[in-house]
């Protein structure tokens, strides 16, 4: 498989999860400081699972357990985008930054169901 000789580092699914993982950074440090170890790290761990997890299912030697890593990366994506949901309902993020981080998580989305379907062939 070609993307095998390819570093996961190459791979734009990649890339573009690590750009939304620094705008969920950038986004929560204006939350309420009450929230430090509530969503504020609810929503960090998930944003950080998804280049993790893809990073991971690239190391793995069995097509099956880097399928399963990629899918753990597509519901993490899921989770984030309810967790800055229940942000915005909580007023902690306005309308543009909502619609911002909620561009990065489709963009995520395309490119990693893309990955995977491309994956699942070989």
């Amino acid at each position: 498989m070609e993307n095998k000789k390819k570093s996961y580092t190459e791979l734009d699914v990649w890339k573009e999860s690590r750009i939304l993982v620094k705008e969920v950074y950038l986004i929560t440090k204006n939350f309420p400081r009450e929230e430090l170890y509530g969503i504020i790290s609810q929503i960090q761990r998930s944003a950080i699972s998804i280049p993790s997890n893809i990073a991971e299912g690239c190391g793995r030697n069995n097509h099956k357990d880097s399928l399963q890593f990629f899918y753990v990366a597509r519901g993490s994506l899921y989770e984030l985008e309810t967790q800055l949901t229940l942000s915005f309902d909580l007023a902690y993020v306005n309308q543009e930054q909502f619609d911002q981080i909620l561009t990065l998580i489709e963009k995520c989305k395309k490119l990693l169901n893309g990955f995977i379907r491309y994956y699942k062939q070989f």
